[in-house]
C-alpha cells in the first residue's frame, strides 16, 4: 500500500505540474493549489487512521440510467461516514497547546461521531454539541466514541452558535464542520482515492450539505483531470448552494423540512461557495420521496444500508437530474448512519407502494371458524398474514358481525388476484383500501 502511495504522489506532482504550474495554460486550480497540497497531504497522515473504501460498480443503477455507474462506499468508513477524515486530519495539524485544550464542534450527527473518534485516537479531549433532534443512534455513537454531548438548538444552525460560544468561554479550538481548509483536505482524499481507481471517470455527484466534502472532492479531481464534471446535490427542502449560486451570492434558507438530516443546513460556508462556482458542473436538488426510494433500491438490491443524506447523488442519477447516459460516473454515498426506525419506515411505506404488502378490509360473521376460514383461503393462494385487527365497534356494523382489515405481504399480483377470488367463492367481500 506505501508503494501504491508513493506511485500516485509522483503521478499528482507530474499533474501539478502540467494543470496547475504551466503559465500558459492557466486553470481556476492555481488558486487551489495549496489546498491539493494539503490533500496529498492528508492522504499520508489519514493512512492509519481511516479505511480507503471500495469503489463499485452498480448494474441495478447503470441499467436505470444508461451510465456506467460506481458508488463510493464512503457509507462502510469508519463511524459510518466519511466526516472523519477531515476532522482527523483537521485535528492532526493543531500545535500541542491546542490539542490539550481540546476540540468542540457542532453537527446534526456525522462530523459529531468523526470528531469524537479521532479526538480519542489523537488523544484529545472533545465536546460535540447537536441539535436535540439528532437521531438518537448517532446521539448514543458519539458518546460512545468518547465525546461529551451537549443537546442545544433545534436545528445546525442553532448548535453552531452554542459551540461557538462554548469554545470562546473554554478556550477550546473549534473545528468547523465545513469552512475550513484542513477540513476540506481531509475530505478531498476521497477524490484521490475515486481517481486512483478510476482515472477515467468522467462524472461525479456529491452530497451537499455545508459543501466541505464536495469543495475537497472538486479540487482533488479537477486537480488531476479539468474535464470531470462534478455535480453537487442537495435536499430540494435544503438547497443552500442552489439558492446561492443561483443568486451569485450567500443565500440561506430557512425551512429545513427533510428527512436528509445530514445535509440539513441552513447555509453553506463561504470557501465552500467560492469552490463550488469556480469547480462544480452544476448544483441540482432532488425530491425527499426521490431519496427514500433510492434508499430502499440500494437496500434492496445492492445490500447497502445509507441514510438518506448519503444518496442523494445517486437520486440524481436515478431520477435523471444529472445526464450520466454513456459516460463512467461516480456517485459518493457519505454515510450509513442511518435511524434503525426510520429505515423500517421506508421499507414499509415502498412496499406498499411496489404492491407487495397491502391492506384489505371486509365485514365477517362474528362466530366461531369464521377467521379461521379467512386465514385459510389467505394460505391457500400463497398471500402472508401480517397483521389481523377486528373492530366490533362500528355502530353501523350489525351485533353478529364484525369488521375485519388485514395487513398482508404478496409475493405478486397474482397470488392477490388468487385471494380476491377465493373469498368472493366463499362468500367473503373483501377490499384493498389506502390507510
Amino acid at each position: 500500500m506505501a508503494l501504491k502511495r508513493r506511485s500516485l504522489h509522483k503521478a499528482l506532482e507530474g499533474l501539478i505540474n502540467d494543470y496547475v504550474h504551466d503559465e500558459g495554460t492557466a486553470t481556476p486550480m492555481k488558486k487551489y493549489e495549496r489546498i491539493f497540497e494539503k490533500i496529498q497531504d492528508a492522504r499520508e497522515v489519514l493512512s492509519d487512521i481511516i479505511h480507503i473504501t471500495r469503489l463499485d460498480q452498480s448494474s441495478t443503477f447503470s441499467k436505470m440510467t444508461g451510465g456506467t455507474i460506481y458508488l463510493k462506499l464512503e457509507n462502510l468508513q469508519k463511524t459510518g461516514s466519511f466526516k472523519v477524515r477531515g476532522a482527523a486530519y483537521a485535528m492532526s495539524q493543531l500545535s500541542d497547546d491546542e490539542k490539550k485544550a481540546g476540540v468542540i464542534a457542532a453537527s446534526a450527527g456525522n462530523h459529531a461521531q468523526g470528531v469524537a473518534y479521532a479526538a480519542t485516537r489523537l488523544g484529545i479531549p472533545s465536546t460535540i454539541v447537536m441539535p436535540v433532534f439528532s437521531p438518537i443512534a448517532k446521539i448514543h455513537a458519539t458518546r460512545g466514541y468518547g465525546a461529551n454531548v451537549v443537546l442545544h438548538g433545534t436545528v445546525f444552525d442553532e448548535a453552531l452558535a452554542k459551540a461557538k460560544e462554548l469554545a470562546d468561554e473554554t478556550g477550546a479550538t473549534f473545528l468547523h464542520p465545513f469552512n475550513n481548509e484542513n477540513v476540506i483536505a481531509g475530505q478531498g482524499t476521497i477524490g484521490l482515492e475515486i481517481y486512483e481507481s478510476l482515472p477515467d471517470v468522467e462524472v461525479v455527484s456529491i452530497p451537499v450539505g455545508g459543501g466541505g466534502l464536495s469543495a475537497g472532492i472538486a479540487i482533488a479531481l479537477k486537480s488531476m483531470n479539468p474535464d470531470i464534471q462534478i455535480y453537487g446535490v442537495e435536499a430540494e427542502s435544503a438547497a443552500s448552494m442552489y439558492s446561492s449560486l443561483k443568486a451569485g451570492k450567500l443565500v440561506g434558507v430557512t425551512n429545513l423540512d427533510t428527512v436528509c438530516d445530514g445535509i440539513a443546513v441552513k447555509r453553506v460556508g463561504d470557501l465552500t461557495f467560492k469552490i463550488a462556482k469556480d469547480l462544480f458542473s452544476g448544483v441540482t436538488t432532488v425530491k425527499e420521496l426521490e431519496v427514500t426510494r433510492t434508499l430502499f433500491l440500494l437496500l434492496e438490491r445492492a445490500k447497502i444500508v445509507v441514510e438518506p443524506a448519503g444518496c442523494v447523488g445517486l437520486a440524481a442519477y436515478q431520477y435523471k437530474k444529472i445526464d450520466v447516459n454513456g459516460k463512467k460516473a461516480v456517485a459518493v454515498l457519505s454515510g450509513g448512519n442511518i435511524d434503525m426506525s426510520f429505515m423500517a419506515r421506508v421499507v414499509e411505506k415502498e412496499l406498499f407502494r411496489l404492491g407487495r404488502s397491502v391492506r384489505m378490509k371486509g365485514v365477517i360473521l362474528d362466530r366461531v371458524g369464521t377467521l379461521t376460514r379467512v386465514i385459510e383461503l389467505i394460505a391457500e393462494s400463497r398471500v402472508s398474514v401480517i397483521n389481523i385487527e377486528q373492530d366490533r365497534s362500528d355502530p353501523d356494523i350489525p351485533p353478529n358481525k364484525t369488521e375485519l382489515k388485514l395487513i398482508l405481504e404478496v409475493p405478486d399480483a397474482s397470488a392477490l388476484e388468487t385471494l380476491q377470488g377465493l373469498f368472493k367463492r366463499n362468500g367473503f367481500e373483501f377490499a384493498v383500501f389506502e390507510d
